[in-house]
């Protein structure tokens, strides 16, 4: 009982580490210290901790393929070029070019991913404000908030989803049905709500009818990469093909071409990237093991299955709420490989299910370190000299995500 209560500990250590970076010190030190405890004090055994490593593989090739694309769109200028149109569009308003950030967030976020929305957008969001000389912040909550509202529009916005389905995500028409309502309702709310949060900074005007510029050959492929690997990933996950290896395959050809095209070295674009990504989401997946080494997964299942018994509508709303707060706690990776696992040892019914996952792509929204998706964002965010303190986001997090998980979760437990 002791080593439970120990391992427990180390967990919350670890992630408290990663919600509040003492000492500033990067999240993945954190987590990565309290999974190497977890192993050295032989709390976990090394093969299950091994074990556990190798469950995110698709993830690590996931991450890997949209950060070189994202690079690459950096250093070739193509998010300047799209900043330049963005600007150029909004007439001088900032709120219409709030609206038009969020909307492209939505058509992102659907098509390529909540993590490549997280990525991709706000390198191009974040100059697209420097150059309509208006407050960057409200049009950067944007990519972090909408990167999660929408990521249950279809079975590939969100790694996620296919975590908690363990990779046999439901069709495309029978997913639609289920989500369509809820996923309409979680973008209109979240846009609402944010909008008015950040009302007196979108006040005024902003610089318009700026002169555009001009996509070199090399911002041409990485606008090209980006595009097929859009409809690559739609191709790959109707045939239920994990996203991982398509996706690093196609970011590392569109970084090989433009590295050849200007005979340049892949270094300085290597070191840019943000590893320490990598091995953050590989201590979160040894976290998650070790609660179920201690029976903490077991008991789960026994309360879901006994709540779904009883009163499957009801069990589906607290189970949603449940693992939304606690996606703010642990990250909605591990909460996710805990709900998998959840229901599948309770043969949970499909709304159950459907809660879950509600819970886990939307639920984040509260906190800085919610999702994967929010920790990509803000380390997008350092790069450009702009930090968001935990406090800060969860004051804006809670206005803006409760109220959306209701409607979201209330639409989806009524559909039946």
């Amino acid at each position: 009982m002791t080593s439970i209560f120990l391992s427990w500990g180390i967990a919350a250590f670890a992630t408290a580490g990663v919600i509040t970076r003492p000492f500033k010190w990067p999240e993945a030190v954190w987590a990565v210290a309290g999974a190497v405890l977890l192993v050295s004090l032989g709390l976990l055994p090394l093969h299950l901790a091994m074990e556990a490593v190798g469950k995110g593989t698709d993830v690590y090739l996931f991450l890997f393929g949209m950060m070189l694309l994202s690079e690459v769109g950096r250093r070739e200028g193509l998010f300047d070029w799209v900043a330049v149109l963005a600007v150029n569009h909004a007439q001088g308003s900032p709120r219409k070019l709030f609206m038009l950030v969020y909307l492209v967030g939505v058509v992102i976020t659907a098509f390529l991913s909540n993590d490549a929305t997280a990525v991709v957008l706000t390198p191009a969001v974040f100059a697209a404000a420097k150059k309509a000389k208006t407050d960057p912040l409200p049009l950067l909550f944007v990519c972090a908030f909408i990167a999660n509202a929408a990521s249950f529009v279809l079975p590939i916005s969100n790694p996620a989803n296919i975590v908690l389905y363990g990779n046999h995500t439901p069709a495309l028409g029978p997913w639609l049905m289920r989500f369509a309502l809820p996923s309409l309702l979680s973008i209109g709310a979240t846009y609402a709500l944010l909008r008015w949060t950040q009302r007196d900074a979108l006040a005024g005007i902003c610089e318009a009818n700026l002169e555009p510029l001009r996509l070199s050959s090399s911002g041409r492929v990485a606008l090209a990469g980006i595009a097929v690997t859009a409809v690559v990933l739609l191709a790959v996950s109707a045939f239920d093909i994990p996203l991982g290896l398509p996706t690093a395959i196609l970011g590392a050809l569109t970084a090989i071409v433009v590295l050849i095209q200007e005979r340049k070295s892949p270094l300085p674009m290597i070191r840019e990237i943000s590893w320490s990504v990598l091995p953050l989401v590989a201590a979160l997946f040894v976290l998650v093991e070790m609660l179920d080494h201690t029976g903490v997964i077991r008991m789960l299942a026994a309360l879901t299955q006994e709540g779904a018994a009883h009163n499957e509508a009801s069990t589906a709303g607290w189970a949603g709420m449940a693992i939304a707060i606690g996606s703010n706690l642990m990250n909605n990776l591990p909460a996710g490989l805990i709900a998998s696992s959840t229901v599948m040892q309770a043969h949970s019914p499909e709304r159950v299910i459907d809660a879950l996952l509600i819970g886990v792509d939307l639920g984040p929204n509260m906190s800085i370190t919610g999702s994967l998706a929010t920790i990509l964002w803000l380390n997008a965010i350092r790069r450009e000299g702009e930090d968001v303190s935990f406090m800060k986001f969860l004051k804006v997090g809670v206005v803006v995500m409760l109220p959306a998980l209701v409607l979201a979760l209330g639409a989806r437990i009524l559909i039946g």
